[in-house]
């Protein structure tokens, strides 16, 4: 079964930064790709940032140049460096994992607070 958890989400100023990191619930497992979503109050999910088993990475326009993502040692751990946050990075953010390059991103970790305050 995949479970993900993240962690390192909280309250900071605009500008500051936050480190986002998600592991398996359980052991590690093979991914093809790994990626960060965010929900804001009354939007839709986005996709934040995606990486391969390559080291592949896709950034949203709104993130490029402040936001990092980057993988663990195990395939199914990931990691989120935001910097430069603004007030509208606000959102929970999703942990996700796609399991084949067929697949989509189907398992979700349960979230973790984001917010940056003016």
């Amino acid at each position: 079964q995949v479970q993900l958890v993240e962690s390192g989400g909280g309250s900071v100023q605009a500008g500051d930064s936050l480190r986002l990191s998600c592991a398996p619930a359980g052991r590690p497992f093979s991914t093809y790709a790994m990626g960060w979503f965010r929900q804001a109050p009354g939007r839709e999910r986005e996709q934040v940032a995606t990486i391969t088993v390559r080291g592949n990475t896709e950034y949203a326009d709104s993130v490029k140049g402040r936001f990092t993502v980057s993988r663990g040692s195990a395939q199914s751990t990931v990691y989120l460096q935001m910097n430069r946050l603004k007030p509208k990075d606000t959102a929970v953010y999703y942990c996700a994992a796609r399991l084949d390059p067929c697949d989509s991103y189907k398992y979700y970790g349960q979230g973790t607070q984001g917010t940056g305050s003016s």
